[in-house]
């Protein structure tokens, strides 16, 4: 088991929470019923039955009362889902007031459930999860060692509820049977567990509690730490040395009591669920909450359309600032390169060089094919005197009428 605290959030000051099991027929015609009937008295100021997920196999219950005069208190019931492995409906119920709960206060268990012992009203105080357990009741620890280990093991893991242990150091008479939970703050009351360990199991419990670290004195009680522990717990400050089980009040248990209820306890999975569907999914409103919850809601689609705003803003500054350091890094050279002639596009280029060089080839053919052979000089006169052909020149480089062939080609 470890004594450590966790990360989670610890149970406000505001904060009443309680978790049982209902064994009885329809739990929720049992709560419907007992609401009606406190706000008719006006104990509550209003209740109702938010709607949930037709899939859902929850029921939830709201109601609103004042304490005090003048604070107001919201609570909020769940019935859980059945889940095969133990009898009935499982209720988690939490209840968050204005300022920090005074013990005093009613306890929201009775303005839920009936406070009748008998039928119905009496099957709602079950332990949530270990079984045999009862709220309102005494809890005579198991005859068997094994089994009295293992239901206080699983019960101080139940971060719900306080438990605690109670030896008798004699068998008590007709008012000491009677649980000592009764005589306790309607705070108080349905949030504590009370196990008892007869005179002849003094050994045996001590031996059970071994693992948890803690011992129950002769005559005495302690109470069980949760798992994990709370910050601070020290367990000589909650162990009691003596009870008298005579009808009396046990002061300095319930002190004990009092002092670990206030320690800054880490709330269980499931009652931080609870809490938060209290705080976020609260649907029993007045007129003048429901127009602050519409001006909350108001102010945060201004800060959030605000930021997004800024956001863009920023965005649009900074894409500005790149493109006008992209355009200064184009125009400045970059010392050290030879510049680089930039390569053809596409291939129609290619194709035009390569026509452009098969031009000037077949041009340089044909120039050599059209040149005159060079001819033998014919032998002229002695004296150097001119050819046929030589006076013809002047005629055929003229056009002259007559070409060298014979052939008449005067225009």
């Amino acid at each position: 088991m470890s004594n450590s605290s966790t990360d989670r959030a610890t149970v406000p000051q505001t904060l009443w929470a309680a978790r049982g099991r209902h064994t009885g027929p329809a739990p929720e015609e049992v709560v419907r019923r007992t609401l009606s009937r406190h706000k008719e008295s006006g104990d509550i100021d209003d209740f109702t039955e938010p709607p949930v997920p037709e899939d859902s196999a929850r029921h939830v219950f709201e109601a609103r009362w004042r304490v005090a005069g003048t604070v107001t208190v919201r609570a909020r019931l769940t019935l859980v889902a059945q889940d095969g492995r133990r009898p009935g409906r499982e209720w988690r119920l939490v209840a968050e007031a204005e300022r920090p709960w005074d013990e005093a206060w009613p306890s929201p268990a009775t303005l839920f459930w009936p406070e009748g012992a008998a039928g119905e009203d009496g099957s709602w105080d079950h332990h949530a999860t270990v079984t045999g357990l009862r709220l309102r009741q005494v809890n005579a620890l198991p005859a068997d060692d094994k089994e009295m280990r293992r239901r206080l093991r699983e019960a101080a893991r139940e971060a719900w509820c306080l438990n605690v242990v109670v030896h008798e150091a004699m068998t008590p008479d007709e008012q000491g049977r009677l649980p000592l939970t009764r005589l306790l703050p309607p705070g108080l009351r349905h949030r504590v567990v009370e196990h008892r360990a007869a005179p002849h199991q003094f050994r045996a419990v001590n031996w059970a509690l071994k693992d948890l670290g803690v011992e129950v004195p002769r005559g005495g009680a302690v109470l069980l730490p949760p798992d994990p522990a709370p910050e601070g717990y020290d367990s000589r400050e909650h162990t009691v040395r003596s009870v008298f089980l005579d009808g009396s009040e046990p002061a300095e248990l319930f002190a004990a009591l009092r002092h670990f209820a206030a320690l800054p306890r880490p709330l269980p999975g499931e009652g931080e669920e609870a809490l938060t569907d209290l705080r976020e999914n609260w649907t029993l409103m007045t007129l003048h909450e429901e127009l602050e919850r519409e001006r909350q809601r108001v102010a945060r689609y201004a800060e959030a359309l605000e930021a997004m705003t800024k956001s863009r803003d920023l965005y649009k500054e900074a894409a500005e600032q790149a493109l006008e350091a992209l355009a200064a890094y184009r125009d400045v050279p970059v010392p050290g390169l030879p510049p680089q002639r930039p390569a053809p596009r596409t291939p129609g280029a290619l194709q035009q060089l390569t026509r452009t060089f098969e031009r000037l080839r077949f041009t340089a053919k044909g120039q050599r094919r059209s040149a005159p052979a060079p001819q033998e000089p014919a032998a002229g006169p002695a004296n150097g005197a001119p050819t046929a052909s030589a006076a013809a020149g002047p005629t055929a480089e003229n056009g002259g009428a007559e070409a060298a062939d014979g052939t008449d080609r005067t225009p």
